[in-house]
């Protein structure tokens, strides 16, 4: 156990990822039906690595971390439910009659189920890797290496038959859309509770909301994967001092992976 304990304290991304990965795929393999992924993974692997290396109260105020400019809240909304509406309505066909009582619910739910993307990925990614990532990379390096992680991490339900199947075009949604997250994440002072916001509002309201099915689903999509690309491309013209600022501080820089500071000042 000593020997376990001494090499995640020695590698903490490195263990991070593996556990991600090991625990998410682990379903995947026994072809369990209708689940090939765990989402709780990235949460799970964050807990026991900065647990190991005493980094879990940076982690917990990350998570509650809300006084943050105001625009940010606005874009973990705005932006969301902006690519949503605008590609339904362009793909037309959409019903708008909405149940709102239910949407209510699974914006709630998603606060705190850890089987789902918000709660369980999140604190992950975000909150344990991104700063990590960047106190070794450029923030565009970083942004880029772990969206490549977060992508491959999603490869498995692209094989779901039932349930979270998101399709192939589901990847490249998840690579081009890690940049607005991460750029959302950095502007907001290091802030995971924005982030969960953005994941919260991204999945409650989706095309299967507004009664799409089939490939209707993936023309839908499509159109967002347009709309993130160049939501994310506008972030890095627009806001350029987000992509090329590098943590300058003696804490940011630490092996252990203590982040006291700031990443990227507004």
């Amino acid at each position: 156990m000593s020997t376990i304990t001494a090499a995640i304290r020695r590698h903490p991304l490195v263990s991070f990822f593996t556990i991600a990965f090991v625990v998410g795929w682990s379903p995947w393999p026994f072809g369990i039906e209708g689940t090939s992924l765990l989402p709780v993974a990235p949460l799970v692997a964050a807990l026991i690595v900065a647990a190991v290396t005493g980094t879990l109260r940076d982690l917990g105020r990350r998570m509650i971390r809300w006084r943050v400019p105001w625009w940010c809240y606005l874009a973990a909304v705005g932006l969301p439910l902006a690519v949503i509406f605008s590609t339904v309505a362009i793909a037309r066909g959409a019903s708008w009659q909405f149940a709102w009582a239910d949407i209510a619910m699974v914006f709630a739910l998603r606060w705190v189920n850890p089987m789902d993307g918000p709660l369980g990925e999140e604190p992950g990614w975000r909150g344990f890797a991104l700063p990590r990532r960047d106190a070794l990379h450029s923030p565009l390096a970083s942004a880029a290496v772990l969206a490549s992680l977060v992508a491959l991490w999603h490869l498995p339900l692209v094989f779901v038959t039932q349930g979270n199947h998101i399709g192939w075009i589901g990847l490249p949604i998840t690579f081009v859309i890690t940049f607005v997250y991460c750029w959302l994440f950095r502007r907001s002072d290091g802030s995971v509770l924005l982030t969960m916001l953005f994941h919260v509002v991204q999945g409650t309201i989706t095309p299967e909301t507004f009664g799409y099915e089939g490939s209707d689903i993936d023309r839908v999509l499509t159109y967002g994967l347009v709309a993130w690309t160049v939501i994310a491309l506008a972030t890095m013209v627009l806001d350029r001092g987000a992509w090329t600022r590098r943590p300058s501080t003696p804490e940011a820089r630490r092996p252990d992976g203590v982040l006291t500071t700031p990443i990227v000042q507004p």
